[in-house]
C-alpha cells in the first residue's frame, strides 16, 4: 500500500526511479528510528537559553539543557549534547529563559504569613512580647498552621524557592503540607522554656520534638526533621545540652536563633558572663549540624570558632534591618570559611518570603557596610541563595547545584520583559535585575510544581480565601486588644 501511494505521488518519475527513491526514503526512516531508539529515554528534559549550574566550573552554559530521571538529575550540558543522547515526551522549552537551581530559604516561620503586616515598626522585644507571643497564644492551632503553611508554600513556589528551613509550632501539620505541595523542607520542632501553643513549657515541648524527629526521620525524602530550641536566652543551658545529646543520637540538625539582637547579647552577658556563640559552644552545639539563624553579633573570635564546622550562619538582611537588630558580618564570616546562607525570616518581620530581595539586599548592604563596592559580588550573593545556602543547612550533597546525581530541584526565569534587556551578564541580572515575578517554572525532585506561572499543587483561590478568613479573625482580635489594652 505504501509503495502504491508513493508511486502515485511521484508519477512524473518512471517506475525504476520511483523504486530507487522509495528505497532511499525507507532507509532514512529506518536510520532515524534506529537513532531515536539508541537515545536514553528520560522523564523530562528542561532547557534554557542560559543554564546556570552553580557548580563553580563556569558561570553558565548557553543553550543548555538538563535531563531528569525520577527525582535526580541524570545529565547536564548543551542542548545539542543532551538532545543527541536523551529523549523525552516531556520537554520544557527554554526560549528566553534562564534555567538554574531552586533557591534555598535558610530560615523562616512559614505560618507567620498570617501575621504579615500585623505589627510593624516596633523594637524586637516589644514586637515579640506584646504582639507576636500573645497572638500566637490566641490563634495558633493545627488549622492555623495548615492555612499559613499553604499560603507560604504557594508564595515560595511562585517565587522560585524550592527548599526552606522552618521553625514553628505543630511541625507534623507543616510536614503534611510540604509533602502535599511538593517543596523540600527542613522542619524544626520548636522548644522553649515557657508556655507556647500546645505546651506548658520545656518538658512537654521537647518531648514532642524528640517524638517528631524520631517518627519523621527517613519517612519522606523531601522532609528533614530537626530540633528547634528557640534561642540561648529563652532556653536554659541544661535544656540546650539535652538538645545537643538528642541531635547526636538521632543524627538530626538543630535550627536556632543565635546572636540576633543587642538585647540577646546583654541577657547572655548578664546571666552567664559570656556571649551567645561561646555559650552554645561550651554546650557542644557547634559540633553538630547547626542552622544558626541571624548571627548578627558574633565576635571575631566566635567567627573563627564557627569556621570549618557544620554550622550555617543564615543571613536575614530584611528582617534584621526592619527590627534594627544590626547588620551581620557576612564578609568576615565568608572570608573565615563559615558557611553562610540566606533567609527571609517569617513574613511577620519581613514582610514577604522573597529570596530575590534578600539576595539583592545582601549584595548591596555589605558594600555600604564595608565601604567597598567589590565585596559580595553578584556570584557570591547568588551562591548564598543556592549552593552555599544548601551547604549551610546540611543539604549540600543533595541540592543547590545542577549536576548529575543531585536532586532535580530547579527553576526557570523568563527574561523576555523589556526591563531585562539588554543582557550582558546573566549572573548580574539574577541578583540586580530579576525579581520573583520572573519565575515561570518550579521543579522539585523531578516534579513540576509550577509551569508557565501556574502553581499545580496548591489551589490559588482556596489558599487566598482561607488566609483572608484567618486575617479577619486576627484583625478583630487586634481591634478588641486596642480598645481594651
Amino acid at each position: 500500500m505504501l509503495v502504491k501511494r508513493l508511486t502515485t505521488y511521484f508519477l512524473p518519475l518512471n517506475l525504476k526511479q520511483c523504486s530507487i527513491l522509495i528505497s532511499i526514503l525507507l532507509g532514512l526512516c529506518l536510520a532515524n528510528t534506529s537513532v531515536a531508539a539508541s537515545k536514553i529515554k528520560v522523564d523530562s528534559i528542561i532547557y534554557g537559553d542560559y543554564l546556570v549550574t552553580m557548580t563553580g566550573s563556569e558561570p553558565y552554559i548557553e543553550n543548555g539543557a538538563v535531563a531528569v530521571q525520577g527525582k535526580d538529575i541524570l545529565a547536564v550540558g548543551t542542548q545539542q549534547e543532551i538532545d543527541s543522547a536523551y529523549r523525552s515526551k516531556n520537554r520544557i522549552s527554554g526560549k528566553q529563559r534562564i534555567l538554574m537551581p531552586g533557591l534555598v530559604n535558610g530560615h523562616t516561620h512559614s505560618s507567620m504569613t498570617l501575621f504579615r503586616g500585623m505589627a510593624d515598626d516596633l523594637k524586637l522585644m516589644d514586637w515579640l512580647t506584646n504582639y507576636i507571643f500573645p497572638m500566637e497564644g490566641q490563634f495558633v492551632t493545627p488549622e492555623f498552621i495548615r492555612v499559613g503553611t499553604e499560603l507560604a508554600c504557594y508564595e515560595m513556589i511562585k517565587g522560585g524557592t524550592t527548599t526552606f528551613v522552618d521553625m514553628y509550632f505543630y511541625p507534623n501539620t507543616i510536614a503534611d503540607v510540604v509533602e502535599r505541595c511538593g517543596l523540600r523542607a527542613v522542619i524544626a520542632s520548636p522548644s522553649i522554656d515557657f508556655p507556647s501553643p500546645g505546651f506548658k513549657g520545656w518538658d512537654d515541648s521537647f518531648a514532642a520534638a524528640e517524638k517528631f524527629v524520631d517518627e519523621r526521620r527517613g519517612k519522606h525524602e523531601r522532609v528533614t526533621p530537626a530540633f528547634a530550641p528557640h534561642a540561648p536566652y529563652t532556653v536554659a543551658p541544661e535544656h540546650l545540652a539535652q538538645v545537643v545529646a538528642s541531635a547526636k543520637a538521632f543524627d538530626a540538625p538543630i535550627s536556632m536563633h543565635v546572636a540576633e539582637a543587642p538585647s540577646e547579647i546583654e541577657i547572655i552577658k548578664e546571666r552567664y558572663n559570656t556571649s551567645p556563640v561561646k555559650h552554645i559552644a561550651k554546650l557542644g552545639m557547634l559540633d553538630e549540624t547547626l542552622i544558626a539563624a541571624h548571627m548578627v553579633h558574633p565576635t571575631v573570635e566566635e567567627i573563627q570558632m564557627m569556621a570549618g564546622k557544620t554550622v550555617g550562619a543564615i543571613h536575614n538582611p530584611t528582617s534584621n534591618l526592619k527590627l534594627a537588630a544590626g547588620i551581620s558580618p557576612v564578609v568576615a564570616m565568608l572570608e573565615a570559611g563559615v558557611l553562610v546562607g540566606l533567609g527571609t525570616d517569617g513574613a511577620a518581620s519581613n514582610n514577604d518570603l522573597d529570596l530575590w530581595e534578600e539576595m539583592r539586599l545582601a549584595a548591596l548592604l555589605h558594600k555600604n557596610r564595608e565601604s567597598d563596592p567589590t565585596v559580595i559580588p553578584a556570584m557570591t550573593a547568588l551562591t548564598m541563595a543556592t549552593r552555599g545556602g544548601a551547604a549551610a543547612i546540611g543539604l549540600g550533597e543533595q541540592i543547590g547545584q545542577l549536576k548529575p546525581g543531585m536532586r532535580a530541584d530547579m527553576i526557570q526565569l523568563d527574561i523576555g520583559r523589556p526591563s531585562l534587556s539588554p543582557l550582558y551578564n546573566v549572573i548580574s541580572h539574577l541578583v540586580y535585575a530579576v525579581d520573583s515575578s520572573d519565575v515561570v517554572s518550579t521543579m522539585v525532585s523531578g516534579q513540576l510544581l509550577m509551569t508557565d506561572r501556574k502553581v499545580l499543587t496548591l489551589d490559588h483561590d482556596q489558599v487566598k480565601k482561607a488566609a483572608d478568613q484567618k486575617g479577619k479573625e486576627i484583625a478583630a482580635a487586634l481591634s478588641r486588644r486596642q480598645q481594651n489594652p
